[in-house]
C-alpha cells in the first residue's frame, strides 16, 4: 500500500494502480444499491451534488464542479479526490478512511461529525471552513493548505499535522490537540492559542504563539 509521511505521521493513501484493478467510468455517483466501487467520476458540472447514506469505496474523482453540495451519513474508503470545487459543502456524519483530496476547494464548507482515519489534504483552499465534532482516529494530515478564518469547534485533532499550511485568523476552539504537529507554519495570526495544550512547535516559533496571545487577548502594548 503506498504511503506518505508527514512529520511524524505516516499516511496510507488509495492505490488505484494495483495490479489487476480495473476503473470503471460512471456518470452518477448516486445508485440504487447504495454503493459505488471500482469507479472514476471525472469533469461534471453539476447544480447540486446530494448523497446521503452510501459508500464510495476505491475510485477516483477528478474535476467534479458542484454550486450546492450535500452530503450525510457517508462511508468513502480508498477514494482520491481531485481538482474538484465542492464550494460551500455541508458535509455531516460520515466516516473517511484513505481518503486524499488534492488541489480542491472546500471553501465555507461546513464539515460535521467527521470522521477520519488515513486521510490527506494536499493543497486544498479550506478558507472560512468550519470543522464541528471532527475525531481523527488514525493519520490525518493538511499539507500546503490554506485555511484562512477556518474554525475547528470540539474536535479532537490529536497528532494531526498542518505541514506548511496558511493558517491566517485560523480559529482552534475547545478541542483535543494534544500532539498535533504545527512546526512549519505561521502561527503569529492563529486564534485560540490558549486551546493548544501539549501540541508540537520549534522554539522559533514560541515567538509567533506569543503574538497570537497578545491578539487574542485584545492586549495592548504600549511604550512606558
Amino acid at each position: 500500500m503506498p504511503t506518505r509521511t508527514f512529520g511524524h505521521v505516516i499516511v496510507t493513501t488509495p492505490d488505484l494502480h494495483e495490479p489487476g484493478l480495473y476503473l470503471s467510468k460512471v456518470d452518477t455517483l448516486d445508485s440504487s444499491r447504495g454503493t459505488v466501487q471500482d469507479f472514476t467520476y471525472e469533469d461534471a458540472d453539476l447544480r447540486s451534488l446530494d448523497l446521503a447514506d452510501a459508500q464510495l469505496i476505491t475510485g477516483l474523482i477528478a474535476g467534479v464542479r458542484s454550486k450546492r453540495v450535500g452530503l450525510e451519513g457517508l462511508n468513502l474508503h480508498g477514494v482520491e479526490i481531485t481538482r474538484s470545487d465542492f464550494g460551500s459543502a455541508r458535509w455531516s456524519e460520515s466516516k473517511l478512511t484513505r481518503v486524499v483530496f488534492r488541489d480542491c476547494k472546500l471553501m465555507g464548507a461546513a464539515l460535521d461529525g467527521l470522521v477520519l482515519d488515513d486521510v490527506l489534504f494536499e493543497n486544498c483552499k479550506l478558507d472560512f471552513a468550519t470543522f464541528d465534532k471532527v475525531r481523527a482516529t488514525g493519520p490525518v494530515v493538511f499539507a500546503g493548505c490554506v485555511l484562512t478564518e477556518a474554525t475547528f469547534t470540539d474536535c479532537d485533532l490529536s497528532d494531526v499535522v498542518f505541514s506548511e499550511c496558511a493558517l491566517r485568523l485560523t480559529e482552534f476552539g475547545a478541542g483535543r490537540y494534544r500532539d498535533a504537529d504545527l512546526r512549519g507554519n505561521d502561527l503569529s495570526r492563529i486564534r485560540g492559542v490558549a486551546n493548544l495544550a501539549k501540541v508540537l512547535i520549534t522554539p522559533a516559533q514560541q515567538a509567533d504563539l506569543a503574538e497570537a496571545l497578545v491578539a487574542d487577548l485584545d492586549i495592548t502594548l504600549e511604550d512606558d
